[in-house]
Parts: structure tokens; sequence; C-alpha cells
């Protein structure tokens, strides 16, 4: 029982890191310093430990040596190839999808579009993430392959400390809503190359402004 529940704090614990890294409330390179967490979250030091494990197996985190346990931090080539993957994945898997969807198959994804665009009317950032996140796993859910879908969520998971700008900036939570009301009509469409093209390019924004940013900084 007793390891049943260290797990289970362990994965809350990863859990609310992930959060606070997709939020950008802890930045790439950003040590995590377990005596910290210990006390923050009032744990013993192998729960912490086996968090660190957890957020590493999702690509958030990694260890760095005479550092410790850090936020994971991409190159700009590192970038590139995470965005190639997940175009690659998203394009071919949106034209799997069956079109037309149906006006039930397509509910829950009309729900979390619109519980997506009062999180960010309302400038709730954690709501918008999860909104966000619930929207692209229903539309994917579609392709009724769950080794796909797994995948797609896995690798979109990696992204986090690169989307994290993205979610901060109401000029692109703007565009992004704008993205998917066409989306959703394209679903309810029958051009499977116009919803692969949406969703591909749905995903440059993060990349682009990331890479823009990291240029900008290191100028």
């Amino acid at each position: 029982m007793a390891s049943v529940t260290a797990a289970s704090t362990a994965a809350s614990i990863a859990d609310s890191l992930e959060e606070q890294i997709v939020l950008g409330r802890v930045y790439p390179r950003e040590r995590l310093l377990e005596d910290e967490l210990m006390a923050r979250f009032d744990a013993k030091r192998h729960v912490v430990r086996a968090a660190f494990q957890l957020l590493e197996g999702r690509g958030l985190v990694e260890r760095r040596p005479n550092v410790g346990v850090a936020v994971k931090s991409f190159s700009d080539a590192e970038v590139e190839q995470l965005y190639e993957l997940r175009m690659l994945l998203e394009s071919n898997a949106a034209q799997l999808i069956q079109l037309p969807v149906s006006d039930e198959a397509l509910r829950p994804i009309v729900e979390a579009r619109d519980e997506h665009r009062a999180a960010v009317e309302s400038r709730d950032l954690p709501a918008i993430v999860q909104a966000n996140d619930r929207f692209h796993r229903e539309i994917f859910s579609l392709t009724n392959n769950p080794y796909l879908t797994d995948v797609i969520r896995r690798h979109a998971q990696m992204a986090s400390p690169i989307r994290f700008l993205n979610v901060s900036s109401p000029e692109k939570m703007q565009r992004s809503m704008a993205e998917h009301d066409l989306i959703v009509e394209a679903l309810r469409g029958q051009d499977s190359l116009e919803l692969a093209r949406l969703c591909r390019d749905h995903l440059l924004p993060s990349r682009n402004f990331y890479l823009n940013q990291k240029a900008s900084s290191s100028a």
C-alpha cells in the first residue's frame, strides 16, 4: 500500500511540475531542487526522485553534469526536428479521419473548442492548456488508432517547454482560436488534404515564436 501511495504521489508531483513548465512558470534550463520540492510537496526524497524519473520519461527534464535535474532546453536543431516529427504525425493522422465527421462525433471536439475559447477570454492559463490538449486529443481519437494517438500525445507533451510562450501570448491565443474554428469546419467537410494542412500549420506558430524569442534573447 505504501508503494502505491508513493507512486501516486510521485505522479501527482510530476503532473504539477509539468503544468508549471507548460505555463512558463519554470523555464528551460531551470534547476529543480530536491530539497525545495520535498518541502513544497511534503514528500520524501525517493518520491521526488521518482517524480523526476517520470518527467524525464516524458521528455520534460534532463539530468545535466554538475547541475542535477533541470527543465529540458532544446537547441534550434532539436526544436526543428521535434516539430518536423509532430507535423508528420499529425498531418498523416488527419488524413486517416473519415470525413465528414458526424455531429455526434464532433460534439466533444466542439465542447473542448468552446472551453478553450472561454479560458482564453478569462485568461485562465491552466484551463487554456487543458482545453487545448483535450481538443487535439479528441480530434486524433477519430483515427481509431490508439497507438498513433498516444505517440502524438507524447510528442506534444515533450514540446511543453517550447509551447509555453504561445500560451502566454494573447495574440497567439487569438490565432489559435481562429485555427481551431477552421479545423472544426474541415472536420465537417470532405477535404482530407485541407484538414491535414490545417493540422500541420497549426503547429508552426509555437515553434516559430520559440525560435524567434530564443534568437532575440541571445542577440
